[in-house]
């Protein structure tokens, strides 16, 4: 953690870097300042009292990822959300495509029109995704104000405009920033909730002292929950750098070759596999998966406005309701298997040992005791597979622990930490941006000091 310090600090003694570095932070004010503009038309109060009983659907996890901008109907409700999925619904396009994958692989034009297209189907996702926001907020929860025609143009265009700017700040970082852009967005979305949640925190152990009808097992209760909040928090940030920085590392030697009078290659290095090396992805697909059930059954509630939670005097839905709760042992298993599928469905898309093995044999390269080829992509597959296992494992541990102490909790109707309900996920997050902003900086400020052979 020091280190970590240590290098922002140097940074900042770099001109350079020290612009980067202050032209991000701007970037960042500035989208939380959009983040708190209210979209017209919205009841904002009837939107956060829906969110106070919708905290296990899908819109609850769309609102941490959006920094509690969605519960408050502002202009960036939408978030990062259609960025994302434009980006997947490429990334698996260019595998089923072949006129996008020979685009992609055609040097720097390919990759500009790739993400030339990506942007345009983000504008797209985001006007559909708007819609759909709108259709559901006015006919299933009544929060419009105004339900005219020109009203529903408007509220769909600011979410619609909103995740479109959104993609330009997170690309104008790229371009003059750190980097890493929406990554540093979505990390800047995660952190704005920690100030409001302590002092919620802060304020219920406050009221529990104060108030004299309850008893001292409140009272400790109400303390200890903020306890259990840190030490959880303090051991996944532990457990998630830990993971973060371990790697597979597979020997690689290359062979002599003599080029005019010079002899090239015969060096030994070796092939580094994370064994994070989906990010923190798995989780982000799992989560919505597994709360769409939540979600879907949320919408036939028949109490007034559907606002309400859902009551006993529904027992089905009530039923249905707890049972794919966060706090429930399906939710808990459901999660943590869908976390290690899309690690392995992540890793298919994103990852070809072929290629990698065709790489390796065109440079002289092989990987000592194998032969090059067929031999090597198989090696290769066999040590993924068993990388992304543990990587798997990894990511649904970190996940799962939070839900796990709630049901433990729930289960002895000692309550629910909602702080931490989507916590792991929102660590992992918080962690994985930092450690690589950090490998940023650290390779930029080498490139500076850097000052070659002849000196």
């Amino acid at each position: 953690m020091s280190g970590m310090f240590a290098t922002f600090r140097n940074a900042f003694k770099i001109p350079e870097l020290k612009s980067k570095l202050i032209f991000t932070l701007i970037i960042l004010v500035l989208y939380r300042l959009g983040a708190s503009i209210p979209v017209p038309f919205i009841n904002s109060e009837l939107m956060q009292d829906l969110f106070k009983s919708q905290g296990d659907t899908i819109f609850g996890y769309l609102n941490i990822l959006s920094g509690d901008a969605f519960s408050k109907a502002t202009l960036f409700a939408l978030s990062i959300s259609p960025y994302i999925t434009s980006s997947i619904v490429m990334q698996l396009l260019t595998i089923a495509i072949p006129a996008l994958e020979k685009m992609q692989k055609s040097g720097d034009d390919g990759r500009k029109k790739i993400t030339q297209i990506t942007r345009y189907v983000t504008v797209a996702l985001g006007l559909i995704t708007g819609y759909g926001y709108y259709m559901t907020l006015r006919y299933t929860y009544h929060i419009v104000s105004n339900e005219s025609l020109f009203a529903g143009i408007i509220i769909v265009a600011c979410y619609s405009a909103g995740s479109a700017l959104i993609m330009w700040l997170g690309e104008k970082i790229n371009e003059n920033g750190i980097g890493n852009g929406i990554s540093m967005i979505l990390f800047a979305n995660i952190i704005s909730r920690v100030p409001s949640s302590a002092v919620n925190q802060i304020w219920g152990i406050i009221q529990t002292i104060q108030d004299s009808a309850k008893g001292a097992r409140e009272v400790i209760w109400e303390t200890g929950k903020s306890l259990i909040v840190v030490v959880v928090a303090l051991v996944i940030i532990a457990f998630v750098v830990y993971m973060s920085n371990a790697e597979r590392r597979i020997p690689v030697q290359y062979s002599k070759r003599v080029v005019g009078r010079k002899m090239y290659g015969g060096q030994s290095t070796y092939l580094p596999m994370k064994v994070n090396m989906s990010g923190v992805m798995p989780i982000i697909f799992a989560s919505s998966m597994v709360s769409i059930p939540a979600t879907i059954i949320s919408f036939m509630n028949k109490n007034p406005n559907g606002r309400s939670p859902i009551q006993a005097d529904q027992p089905i839905l009530h039923f249905m309701y707890n049972l794919f709760g966060t706090t429930s042992i399906l939710y808990i298993v459901l999660e943590f298997v869908l976390i290690v599928a899309f690690s392995y469905f992540y890793i298919a898309i994103s990852f070809n040992p072929l290629e990698v093995s065709n790489n390796l044999m065109k440079n002289g390269g092989f990987i000592p005791g194998i032969r090059p080829g067929k031999p090597t992509t198989e090696f290769i597959t066999k040590i993924l597979n068993r990388i992304v296992l543990i990587g798997g494992l990894f990511l649904g541990i970190v996940a799962v622990f939070p839900l796990i102490i709630n049901a433990v909790a729930s289960a002895f109707n000692l309550g629910t930490l909602g702080a931490i309900a989507f916590g792991g996920s929102s660590l992992l997050i918080v962690v994985g941006v930092a450690l690589e902003t950090t490998r940023e900086i650290e390779a930029q400020m080498t490139m500076r000091h850097y000052k070659g052979f002849l000196e």
